[in-house]
């Protein structure tokens, strides 16, 4: 027997199963170690050779996925045939009755894995069929939460491009959001569609702690994008909250409850995908909304109270950035 193939064997299986079941079962725990050094490596790659082609980009969220599902059944299959490795007799030809090569034990293992074997080489002895056994279990585990995880990830993905169209529904830009719900007097209907997006919003925040692949799933529309558009839905709110007078704002508790899932949402993605450079968006204007005679606080007052989210704002930029996409500018009017 040799010690050595068991050893590295036992120690590839490990690393396989750690980070599949970390993955796909462990919600607050993200993606596996490799897994995530996986994506991000990828991610940064595929950046540079893309060259920020939304287009192209687009494939990356497929691309990575079926990569990582591509590493574990590597690690997997290489494992368990370094297993059966460590012993010449582990196999015997059913055919001839001799031992078997390193390329039978690969075409073995490949088997037991997907399948119940082809007949043509069989485990010698009682361990060597508990140990096939075992591989056959493995592999059906690994095929049901594979199968498990992609459905996930691809009905989180459809969720997040459903938010992103649905706030970019009502605006493209801060500015325009606070114009399009001003009805001459008051802002009447907005409080309900804020709650529809806080709630979506929230969703979101809990699939990108579950799901951390989600956020490499570019979109080529840019009228799809989350991460722009949460960067609306925060510069609404912000104009909402200290550019609008006080009597002539929402429930405060909505604004409240949309900033705080807007903070949520910063805090999951801040830690895996921001790199602070300490830049900050272009200045938030209250000039086109004045301009659409709705009511503003004093440009001074407005000022200061931008001073206390600069740290806020130049998160939402990294972010922004990190996914190839421009700061959605409100000009002035």
């Amino acid at each position: 027997m040799s010690l050595g193939y068991l050893v590295l064997g036992v120690l590839l299986l490990v690393i396989a199963t750690v980070d599949i079941l970390w993955t796909t079962l462990w919600i607050e725990g993200g993606a596996g170690p490799l897994t995530s050094r996986l994506m991000d490596g990828t991610w940064r790659t595929l950046r540079r050779l893309t060259d920020g082609n939304s287009y192209l980009l687009s494939l990356a969220g497929p691309f990575i996925l079926v990569n990582s599902l591509g590493v574990w059944i590597a690690l997997l299959w290489t494992g368990w045939t370094f297993v059966f490795a460590g012993s010449a007799t582990s196999l015997i030809n059913t055919t001839t009755g001799s031992s078997v090569s390193w390329l039978d034990q690969l075409y073995f293992t490949g088997y037991a894995m997907f399948t119940l074997g082809n007949g043509g080489f069989a485990p010698n002895g009682g361990i060597w069929q508990i140990v096939t056994v075992l591989v056959t279990a493995n592999g059906m585990l690994f095929v049901t939460l594979s199968v498990t995880y992609v459905l996930s990830v691809l009905g989180a993905v459809t969720q997040k491009r459903s938010f992103a169209i649905g706030v970019t529904g009502l605006g493209t830009r801060g500015g325009e959001v606070i114009r399009a719900a001003w009805n001459g007097q008051e802002f009447e209907e907005l409080p309900l569609l804020l709650n529809t997006h806080i709630t979506e919003l929230n969703r979101l925040t809990s699939n990108h702690k579950a799901y951390p692949i989600l956020h490499y799933f570019h979109s080529a529309r840019s009228d799809a994008a989350a991460i722009t558009s949460i960067a609306v839905l925060d510069d609404a709110l912000t104009i909402l909250h200290v550019g609008i007078p006080d009597q002539h704002q929402p429930s405060n508790i909505i604004l409240e409850s949309g900033r705080s899932s807007i903070e949520s949402y910063l805090k999951t993605l801040h830690g895996s995908f921001v790199d602070p450079e300490g830049r900050t968006p272009p200045p938030l204007s209250l000039d086109s909304v004045r301009n659409a005679g709705i009511p503003t606080v004093s440009e001074s007052e407005f000022e200061t109270a931008l001073d206390d989210l600069k740290m806020r704002r130049r998160t939402l930029l990294e972010l922004v950035e990190s996914d190839e996409r421009q700061w959605p500018t409100d000009p002035p009017s």
